[in-house]
This record gives C-alpha cells, sequence and structure tokens, in this order.
C-alpha cells in the first residue's frame, strides 16, 4: 500500500503516530518482511524505518536490534522470536502462524529479521508460508552481515588488487558444501561458521588453498561490543578458541581480510565499546544517547525521571491569565520552557501577552525559548542557580514583578536571593519529576549484568536521587560517575559515592567533553 510518515519520525526516539496506514485487502493488512541490518540500528533502511512506525504488530529475531523497536507505536505488540542457536523463543512453524493469525485478523505485521530476509535469514521459508495461507506480504531488504563487518572492519569484501569472485557460504552442514569449489572463492564469507572453522580450514587446505590467507572473525558487527579476532585461514580457529569468541560470528577469508588493520576505523572510536547508562527522562535521552553511539559507545538507557504535569496546574493557569502583569519571567529548563508554553496555549492567551523580559538558565533552555521566536534578555555566564542571581545584581529588581515556573521541589535559592534585591516573585508549579514504574525493573536488570556499565552519567540532582532509590547505592560501587555540574555533583556525594569527572561547561556537550577528556587522559 501507499506509505505516509509523519516529520517528526526523523529523529530517533521519535515516533509516527499519524500516517497513511497500508492499505488492507480482503479484509487483511500486509505482512512485510524487513531486514533489520547487521546490527547498528542507524542501518535500518528508511522504507523498514516507515513501517515499523506503522505497525500494529512487530516480531523480531535475536539478530535485530532492540533499539529498533523505539520506533515502534506505543501500542505496538512487540513478539520477540527468538532464533537464537541456544534459545529459540519459537518454532519456525509457529512463527509463520502468528504472523497469519494476525493479518487475517486486518493487523499490519512486521517481521523483522536480523540482516536481509534472502540472506540466510529463511525469509524465503516464511514467504512460503504466506503464500499457500494468501496472506498479502512485501519484502524490505536489509545490509547483510558481511556488508555492515566489511564497512566497520575495513575489510573490503571487493579490491581490484585482490578480489573478483566473493562467496557467501553457511558453515552450518560442513560435509553438504563441496569445499574444494566454494573454498578457492577469493574473498569466502562464512555465516555462522565458527563452531565449524577448524573443520572447514582444514577442508579448504587440503584442497590447495594457502594456509597463509589472512582470515579474520567479527562478533556482533557494527555493534559497540563488536569483537574481532584475526589471523590465517591455518591459525583463525586457534585464535576464536584463544578468544572465547562465541556466537553470532561471521568469519571472512582472503587477502582483503588483511586490510583490517589499515583500515579499520569503527573499533577506533573514542568511546568504543564502553557501556554508559544515561538516566535522562525518556523524551530527552535520545539526542545524548545517538551522540554517544556515534563515537563507539553502547549508550544504556535507564529514564529514571518522567516529566509529568503539575497535580495542580490552576497556579500556573492563573499565572499566565495575567501574564503582561509581569516584568521578568524566569526559565530554568527546557521542561519549564514546555509545560509553561503547553498550559499557555490550552489558555485564551497567547505570545502577544508576552511584556516581560525573559531570563534563561543555560544554551538548550535559550534555544527552547528562540524557536518561539522570542528573545532572552538576560543569561547568567554559568548555568546555575548561582549564577543567575549574580547576574540580577545589575538588574534593578526594586518592585519588580517575577515569574518563576519550574519543576515541584526545586531549590529556594533564586526565590530567596531575588527577593533580597526587591523583588516581587511568584514561583508556580510548571512541572514534576516522578520515577518510572519500571525504573527498579530496569534498573535491576542494567546493574546484575555479568559486567557492569564503565559509566553512569546524572544531569540533576532528581537523576542521582532516583536513581539510588531504585537502584540501590551498593549497585553504583565500581562505576564511574560523570556529574553535569556542581549541584549535581553534591548530591553523588551525599550519598556516599564518587564523581569521577564534573563537566566544566554544564550542558550536556560539557558532559560529553568530560568523559572523551577522562578517556584521553587514560586510554586504557
Amino acid at each position: 500500500g501507499m506509505l505516509g510518515i509523519c516529520s517528526g519520525c526523523r529523529s530517533w526516539g521519535t515516533r509516527a503516530d499519524q500516517g497513511v496506514r497500508p492499505t488492507t485487502h480482503n479484509g487483511m493488512s500486509k505482512v512485510y518482511l524487513v531486514g533489520a541490518g547487521p546490527g547498528d540500528p542507524d542501518l535500518i533502511t528508511w522504507k523498514g524505518r516507515k513501517l515499523l512506525a506503522l505497525a500494529d504488530a512487530v516480531l523480531y529475531d535475536h539478530l535485530a536490534n532492540e533499539h529498533l523497536l523505539d520506533l515502534t507505536r506505543k501500542d505496538c505488540e512487540r513478539i520477540y522470536v527468538g532464533k537464537k542457536k541456544a534459545v529459540h523463543a519459537y518454532p519456525q512453524e509457529e512463527i509463520c502462524a502468528m504472523m497469519i493469525q494476525r493479518a487475517k485478523r486486518g493487523l499490519t505485521v512486521v517481521r523483522l529479521k536480523g540482516g536481509d530476509p534472502f540472506i540466510f535469514g529463511r525469509g524465503g521459508e516464511e514467504l512460503e508460508a504466506l503464500v499457500e495461507a494468501g496472506i498479502p506480504y512485501e519484502v524490505v531488504p536489509g545490509v547483510t552481515s558481511p556488508l555492515g563487518i566489511a564497512a566497520y572492519s575495513g575489510v573490503p569484501l571487493t579490491h581490484r588488487d585482490h578480489t573478483k569472485v566473493v562467496t557467501f557460504v553457511t558453515g552450518h552442514d560442513v560435509p553438504a558444501i563441496d569445499w574444494g569449489k566454494i573454498g578457492q572463492s577469493e574473498t569466502l564469507v562464512v555465516f555462522m561458521g565458527i563452531a565449524s572453522i577448524r573443520e572447514i580450514a582444514r577442508e579448504i587446505i587440503s584442497y590447495g588453498r594457502s594456509g597463509d590467507t589472512p582470515a579474520i572473525a567479527v562478533r556482533w558487527g557494527t555493534r559497540p561490543n563488536q569483537e574481532t579476532v584475526t589471523g590465517t585461514l591455518a591459525t583463525i580457529a586457534g585464535e576464536i578458541e584463544k578468544a572465547h569468541l562465541k556466537p553470532p560470528a561471521t568469519v571472512i577469508i582472503g587477502e582483503v581480510a588483511g586490510l583490517h588493520s589499515k583500515l579499520a576505523w569503527f573499533e577506533k572510536l573514542p568511546l568504543f565499546g564502553k557501556q554508559i547508562v544515561v538516566t535522562r527522562a525518556h523524551d530527552q535521552a535520545g539526542d545524548f544517547s545517538e551522540r554517544l553511539r556515534s563515537l563507539g559507545a553502547d549508550a544504556i538507557e535507564l529514564p529514571v525521571i518522567s516529566i509529568q504535569p503539575p497535580e495542580d496546574p490552576g497556579p500556573l493557569d492563573r499565572a499566565i491569565g495575567h501574564l503582561a502583569l509581569y516584568d521578568w519571567l524566569i526559565f530554568t529548563s527546557v521542561n519549564g520552557v514546555q509545560f509553561f508554553i503547553d498550559r499557555l496555549d490550552r489558555s485564551d492567551q497567547d505570545l502577544r501577552s508576552f511584556k516581560a523580559r525573559i531570563c534563561a538558565i543555560g544554551p538548550a533552555t535559550k534555544q527552547a525559548i528562540e524557536n518561539l521566536h522570542l528573545k532572552v534578555d538576560l543569561m547568567p555566564k554559568e548555568y546555575l542557580a548561582e549564577s543567575l542571581v549574580e547576574a540580577f545584581r545589575s538588574e534593578r529588581l526594586q518592585g519588580k514583578r517575577v515569574l518563576l515556573p519550574r519543576a515541584a521541589v526545586a531549590r529556594d535559592l533564586i526565590p530567596t536571593e531575588l527577593e533580597k534585591l526587591g523583588a516581587h516573585i511568584e514561583v508556580v508549579d510548571a512541572y514534576r519529576n516522578v520515577i518510572p514504574e519500571d525504573a527498579a525493573a530496569r534498573a535491576h536488570e542494567i546493574f546484575s549484568a555479568a559486567r557492569k556499565p564503565d559509566w553512569i552519567t546524572f544531569t540533576s540532582s532528581s537523576t542521582v536521587k532516583n536513581c539510588v532509590a531504585v537502584a540501590g547505592r551498593d549497585a553504583l560501587e565500581g562505576i564511574r560517575i560523570a556529574s553535569i555540574g556542581p549541584v549535581t555533583s553534591e548530591t553523588v556525594r551525599e550519598h556516599g559515592l564518587t564523581v569521577n569527572v564534573e563537566a566544566k561547561q554544564f550542558t550536556m556537550d560539557g558532559l560529553l567533553q568530560a568523559i572523551l577528556d577522562a578517556h584521553a587522559a587514560h586510554p586504557a
């Protein structure tokens, strides 16, 4: 059918809740076999992203990156169907039956498969079942794992000086393959072959291929936990065993494998392989997580804050009703701006009611105001309440009316100090921070894993308090802590924890730079 998508889906973490639904066919919707790509969620096709945003149900594999599920609607049914060798959550026949049943109910079904559906993905079998059941379908190709590995490991599958032939082969059934013929391919890609690579290598060498031919094995290619083992056709099996490399992994044999050390870039990224916990609210974590991933890190989102409207919006609504009476408006966060504007939109007032001068803490808050085509009249040099008070000392506040819409249960420093300067300040709750219901379970999952995260980032005192509340202080021991500024750092220390790095500029950019500086100073 025709596809449509809202412009909001162009960034990670947002969903297309609107758009043209795929048209039904005889009361049924289509099943879409979608290639999820090799692991990096950014490598899914644009069409695949659109379909995920429109799906009523998604059946996804072990090899499909779960970050892609963030692209689905909140009411989308998500079903993990396994295909991990040791744990088949559902047999193939039942997976086909689940797709067919949902399509017959008129649902749009996405079958999300790692890599490409038609490259050792059993996509053909699933389509045959759909054809027999009379279910309409489409296939959306994906980046298959060897292409992802080639790009992220510096191993071009073709090269003018080395390769004119590339062969893909499965390592599942060694006796069924004519290794005398297949093994001589200039570039040989062995899917799912690390368990049998010793036998495969022996076969290939027995047919005359040099044991000195370069070889490389890559596990979880294109992901932050990508593992690479290099060697030769004669040694690669031993190197894999020595490194304890486990499936899923792909082996590439050929002269091009020798280019890895020269052309690799992914594993050289400054934060490659580092697990970094992001504690921001879900709606605000996306940009920061994406920047971490672009630097090679595994961004693990643990939202310990959910931003909600105030329990009683009455005081804010009354302030908006008298907006023209204020001389100053002070915004201390992007959330304050967004929730203030939301209540303004619900009122009979609009931006024309603004008579006040505007003060903002921090560049992100300033940008949120400027996005409304409003000018910021005052911004302190540092992004702290203390700095804001200092900035107002040069203003004549005697008798001025000041409105401060902010989080419930915030510090009293700003209103107290501005009142000393003669201002009449009105503080209203614009929003409140609550702990998400699933935060404790998510924290247990993260901190009880065999490998503890390398870093945890805190962007406010609330993120510290809430994280300790859901995870317990002991769970954070041994994890390096990055703080956005001195107030947050003090809260960390009050809980008996150590701040390893603190941002020099109290922004998300500053927080990221502090982590980068720490790794530059101590790469190990």
